[in-house]
């Protein structure tokens, strides 16, 4: 039933008895790890896993036999395999089995596809494509809408629906405050070649902060993220070295005199960008008695920094290394400062210690960080508008490796994603300094991310338009 509850994206009205449960069942482990059904004990160990319990992968170990190897009688086994695929997703480094059984897994599933009726093999190709723990729930419910009811699975549909249709109404109501918020803030018409895309900066807001009850929360992080847009344009494709390496210094010593000799472009986007700090800071201090305006302020004096060492590299025409590119990329990536504010946002775990640790990358913002930046530089599209240069790892890597083809240097950066889930997975086990909100927003960011960069051949986003189309504008029925 949790696992239902969570794919239906209603975990949120059963919190509380979810913790419960998954507390007990965490007392009981050490009695059942010598249960043989692959079903139930793949699925408590993802449950526990995304509770952020630190479960032994040695659970798996009574499904191999003396070779070391996965049972062959577990071939059959559709529905234990899909578990056991869906249960591997939440592997840390160095664990082996876990990298096996996602590997057997998914061998198996790929090729019974051929043989299994409709129901099966929808739910089959569902979970290969679309792993929940890699998903975002609003995006896979839609496959649970369409199940057939049946018995309280029936009864949490339509509960679903119901709260499907009500934060859709709240979604739309904070869409309207979005576009009136940037309508009055005027860039789109002061910075005319920036983007303008209010609607696709809120997705990243509604897909961090889930919880029906984090409105304004959405609302003021669509702010920051709109202008790690702006901001990136200015570098991409509009200032000079010479102008950017003047705005640099104007946001990493937060000047306001000196932003008056700046081109106006840049004296327009500073003062905003100075508006909204100062704006976001007052809410949170009013709201969790702590003032984050020098946090924040760093974390944009470090996304500049590190846009302005794109700059120089690329107007060069040199190419660093991979891992300097990669290094520097984390942080230009911009998910450090959406990070921090969904941090100083939520107003959870505020410390003098964890405000300083959020603001040197931990592992649990590094991670999701390299996901972006990968993501990004695997696709061959261009955004929307852009005619700059950003560069790729995989053009690092290819110049890194003579003789390597395009495709060695995807499945390098496939695997290099596949390392980063595994780190950012190790980051939201217990003990976490954060809250589980915090862990979850940056899980949803990792989870966002091939969306918001699967352009097609016409630079355009089709799974994040049909994305926002379903869960903003289109009614579910069953």
């Amino acid at each position: 039933m949790i696992d239902a509850i969570q794919r239906l994206s209603i975990d949120y009205h059963f919190q509380e008895e979810i913790d419960s449960i998954l507390t007990r069942q965490s007392m009981l482990l050490s009695t059942i790890h010598s249960e043989n059904n692959l079903y139930e004990v793949a699925l408590r160990f993802r449950l526990l896993r995304q509770q952020g319990y630190h479960v032994s992968a040695g659970v798996f170990d009574n499904f191999k036999d003396n070779e070391g190897r996965f049972k062959q009688q577990l071939s059959s086994d559709i529905m234990g395999l899909v578990s056991l695929y869906e249960a591997s997703q939440l592997s840390i480094r160095g664990e082996d089995v876990l990298d096996e059984a996602g590997d057997y897994s998914y061998q198996l599933l790929r090729s019974s596809l051929t043989h299994l009726d409709y129901n099966q093999a929808r739910l089959v190709r569902n979970s290969l494509d679309h792993p929940h723990h890699k998903s975002l729930a609003s995006f896979t419910a839609k496959y649970f809408f369409n199940d057939e009811p049946n018995g309280w699975i029936g009864e949490l549909q339509e509960l679903a629906m119901t709260e499907f249709k009500r934060v859709q109404s709240q979604h739309q109501h904070e869409i309207v405050e979005i576009l009136k918020w940037w309508k009055d803030l005027g860039l789109s018409t002061e910075l005319r070649f920036a983007r303008d895309q209010p609607l696709k900066w809120y997705m990243w807001s509604m897909s961090c902060l889930t919880d029906p009850s984090l409105s304004e929360q959405r609302i003021e992080l669509t702010k920051p993220v709109s202008m790690i847009y702006v901001i990136d344009d200015i570098f991409d494709v509009h200032g000079t070295l010479d102008e950017l390496f003047c705005f640099t210094e104007v946001i990493n010593r937060w000047d306001i005199a000196a932003a008056e000799h700046l081109p106006d472009c840049m004296k327009i986007c500073f003062k905003a960008l100075n508006n909204i700090t100062n704006e976001i800071s007052y809410k949170i201090y009013k709201e969790h008695g702590w003032n984050p305006v020098d946090s924040l302020r760093k974390a944009w004096a470090s996304l500049c920094r590190a846009f302005l060492v794109e700059a120089r590299w690329f107007a060069s025409g040199k190419l660093p290394s991979g891992e300097e590119y990669l290094k520097n990329g984390i942080v230009s990536s911009g998910v450090h400062v959406v990070l921090v504010h969904i941090f100083f946002l939520l107003g959870q775990g505020i410390s003098k210690e964890n405000v300083e640790l959020i603001s040197n990358f931990p592992s649990i913002i590094s991670s999701t960080a390299t996901i972006l930046r990968l993501w990004d530089d695997l696709g061959s599209a261009k955004d929307e508008n852009q005619d700059g240069h950003d560069g790729s790892y995989v053009e690092c890597y290819l110049r890194e490796n003579e003789g390597s083809s395009s495709e060695d240097a995807r499945k390098q950066v496939l695997h290099m994603i596949s390392d980063a889930w595994k780190q950012l997975n190790q980051g939201c086990l217990s003990p976490n300094p954060f809250s589980s909100t915090f862990s979850k927003a940056s899980l949803n960011i990792a989870r966002m991310v091939p969306l918001m960069y699967d352009y097609d051949d016409n630079h355009r986003l089709p799974s994040l338009e049909q994305h926002m189309k379903s869960l903003l504008y289109e009614n579910v029925s069953q």
